[in-house]
Parts: C-alpha cells; sequence; structure tokens
C-alpha cells in the first residue's frame, strides 16, 4: 500500500505530561459534593497528555473527534467584545486566540502524524475517528490515516458545506471542509435511527402524486432518511445564540449529529483539539463522558463556560507545566446566608465558589459568566448550602485570574 513519507517523519518517544486536577466544576451545583466527576477537561499539549492517558484509556475510547490547525498560515484572535456590529471588524474588542503557523507541510506533518498514532491507540475496537480539515492537508492526512486504519477502514469522506462572502477572485469559493471518517475496526458503532432526518418536501410530494415514483421503491417517509456524505450547516458567525467569540467555532448541529450517529450514552468520548468546546458541550448534553482538551488557555476557559450550562460534573486537569499567575484584585464580597455577592472594579467573564475550600481541589458548587450577547454578568450566586470556608476564584474578560478567600 502507498506510503506517505518526509525526512523527518518518525515516532519519538513523549514523556507522558504530570497531570493534576486543580478543580472539580458541579455545574449549578448539581451533585454537589459527592458525585465523581467522569468528564475531564485539560490544559496543555495533546501529545503529552494522550501519552499519559494510555494507561487509563488505551482501547477504551468510543469516538474521537479531532479538529487540528489546518494549515493556512493563519493568525487566529478571539473576539471578547458584546453587543458589537459583526459588519464592523475594525471595532472588534479582541484578545489572542491560536496561531497556526508552519515552516512547511513537513513541520505540519511532523505535528500531526505521531497525535494520529495516538488517537489510535486510544480508539476501542469499536470506535471512530472523525479527523475534520479542509482542502489545505486533507489528501495528506488521508494517505496517513490509511497507513494506520487500512484503506478499508474507511467509512465516509464528508463534507461539511457552508455560505458566505469571500475574497477569492481567481477560483471558486471555497465553502466547505472535509471530515474524514475511520473505524477502527468492522464491528463499529454506527446508530442509523438517531440520524435521520425528513425527506424533503418536493419528495413526499413526488411519492403522493404518483404511483410510479421511485420506480416502485417507496421509502419510508414517516421514518426519515440517513443523511447524504455531503452535509449542510450555517457557519456558527450566523447562529448568534451558539457564538462564543472563540475562532473556527463549529456549529452544534454539526457535532451532534457526529455524536449521535458514532456514540452511545455512557460511552467515553474525545476532542482533543476542542478550541470552543462545542463537542465536550455537545457530549455532556448528550450524557457521554468526555476527555477534552487544548493547548491554549482561552480555549480550555471558553469551553468550561459552555460546560456549566450543562448538568454533568467534570474535572478540570492542568499539565504541571502550565502555570498562572495570580492577580490581587479588589474584590468586595457580601455573604449573606446562602447568598454571595461580589464587588469588583474589573470586568469579570466568569467566577466560581467553592462553600468549603480544603486547601487543595478546588470544588465549584456555584458558577456565573458573562453571557455571550451581553457585558453583564451576576454577581450574587445562591449556594445549596451555607458555605464554611468560602473561597471565590474569577477570570477577567482579558484572561486575568483573580480570587478571594474568607
Amino acid at each position: 500500500m502507498p506510503q506517505l513519507t518526509w525526512p523527518t517523519k518518525n515516532i519519538q518517544p513523549v514523556l507522558p505530561a504530570d497531570l493534576k486536577t486543580t478543580a472539580t466544576i458541579f455545574p449549578g451545583g448539581h451533585g454537589y459534593p459527592n458525585s465523581q466527576p467522569e468528564s475531564h477537561l485539560f490544559l496543555g499539549d495533546n501529545e503529552p497528555i494522550m501519552t499519559a492517558l494510555l494507561p487509563d484509556y488505551e482501547g477504551r475510547l468510543g469516538l474521537i473527534y479531532a479538529d487540528p490547525p489546518f494549515l493556512t498560515n493563519k493568525k487566529y484572535p478571539v473576539r471578547i467584545g458584546r453587543g458589537e456590529d459583526s459588519r464592523n471588524p475594525q471595532d472588534w474588542q479582541l484578545t489572542d486566540g491560536y496561531a497556526d503557523h508552519w515552516t512547511g507541510i513537513e513541520a505540519y506533518l511532523d505535528f500531526l502524524y505521531p497525535r494520529l498514532v495516538l488517537m489510535y491507540r486510544l480508539l476501542a475496537p469499536n470506535g471512530t475517528l472523525y479527523l475534520h480539515l479542509d482542502w489545505h492537508a486533507d489528501a495528506y492526512a488521508r494517505i496517513l490515516l490509511d497507513e494506520l486504519f487500512g484503506r478499508d477502514r474507511l467509512l465516509n469522506e464528508l463534507v461539511w458545506v457552508y455560505h458566505g462572502p469571500s475574497p477569492i477572485r481567481r477560483a471558486f469559493n471555497r465553502k466547505h471542509d472535509t471530515i474524514l471518517v475511520y473505524t477502527k475496526g468492522a464491528d463499529y458503532t454506527f446508530n442509523t435511527d438517531a440520524v435521520r432526518e425528513p425527506y424533503n418536501p418536493n419528495t413526499v410530494k413526488t411519492f403522493a402524486a404518483s404511483p410510479k415514483a421511485g420506480f416502485g421503491k417507496v421509502p419510508d417517509l414517516e421514518r426519515g432518511k440517513v443523511p447524504e456524505d455531503w452535509w449542510y450547516f450555517p457557519v456558527v458567525a450566523r447562529m448568534h445564540k451558539e457564538r462564543t467569540g472563540y475562532p473556527t467555532q463549529k456549529p452544534e448541529g454539526l457535532i451532534k449529529r457526529i455524536l449521535l450517529a458514532s456514540s452511545n450514552p455512557g460511552d467515553i468520548v474525545a476532542d482533543f483539539f476542542c478550541g470552543s468546546g462545542t463537542f465536550p458541550a455537545m457530549a455532556a448534553n448528550l450524557g457521554r463522558k468526555f476527555l477534552a482538551s487544548d493547548v491554549t488557555w482561552r480555549a480550555v476557559h471558553t469551553t468550561r463556560t459552555r460546560l456549566i450550562e450543562e448538568k454533568s460534573p467534570f474535572a478540570m486537569v492542568y499539565d504541571a507545566v502550565t502555570s498562572s499567575e495570580v492577580d490581587s484584585i479588589p474584590l468586595k464580597v457580601d455573604i449573606s446566608g446562602r447568598s454571595v455577592t461580589i464587588e469588583t472594579t474589573v470586568d469579570l467573564d466568569y467566577w466560581e465558589i467553592d462553600p468549603d475550600y480544603d486547601g487543595d481541589i478546588f470544588q465549584s458548587a456555584a458558577q456565573a459568566r458573562r453571557p455571550n450577547r451581553s457585558a453583564h454578568i451576576p454577581l450574587t450566586l445562591t449556594l445549596n448550602d451555607f458555605p464554611k470556608r468560602a473561597h471565590i476564584r474569577g477570570v477577567t474578560v482579558t484572561g486575568k485570574p483573580i480570587e478571594w478567600k474568607k
């Protein structure tokens, strides 16, 4: 079978990340304080993180969705403003997101290939990998996946179609991504009925109007059909309710279809390039356990703010090489019964309370986030019980961490 080779292609041993659990988040207090989190959100380089996960998770993940950098050689900032006019990007409030810069295709493949190897090892025998790329690198990735999985394990080459303005003037507008779907074995999970959709109304009318429609083959119009291998979902920029401001955010409908098709409630699923957090948020919503990671703090923070809208507890885990300084920002706190109110001179993006902090792992029992379309974050949180040793942590809009201890 043909293989893709380049001068630096190899698999070097990687030291596993030194993973430290820093917090357990109980969204809205659900499960606090006794539930043990079965889902984990990691901050750090996913190669040493996946290496560290092998002893506990090798051969156990039912589904991995991977949305790595696309080899675009662009920089992607994050929008942190609220109430801005999307038609005037010069007025947007921005902060650092992530950079997709490479010295060449070889450097990109040096990055991608060992991570695909680790994902293959983590997949269960009936597991499925969805690798999301575009025209920049999908051809190279398909040859690598043929090498790892075998050509016969390609289940689908999905095409996500969307529309929008484009600066291209001397080519057809590039308005699709490619998602390569590979299964580890022949006995893979695929829930046909879970992803059925209604037939087009014109199709229904055609079969109602003529007994000869379909050359005598009449589909079950009430049951619906399995989608084709091209999917239309609008980009998130056009969906204000979903938009977080994180660049390259994927729509919930796209990710939901993947999860419903290739996993079941209770399965362990993963996204090691979680970005804006669409995959872990939808996984939690659908009753899956997740492992999610990203190398940038902004991505992990954005993911956390989405996960607190669900009800499933999750652990925040950092690679020990990652560190952050906590600013001493004035914070006035009023505790009245089970209610905690704060006052501060800075613009907060997120804050949370551990009502009985023991000095070790932060047990977040209540959280507040700045809404996607409003600058006004709730400054009062109500706990399920009276706080004893209250500890408050927060993050400013610009990403500065703050804290307060009773």
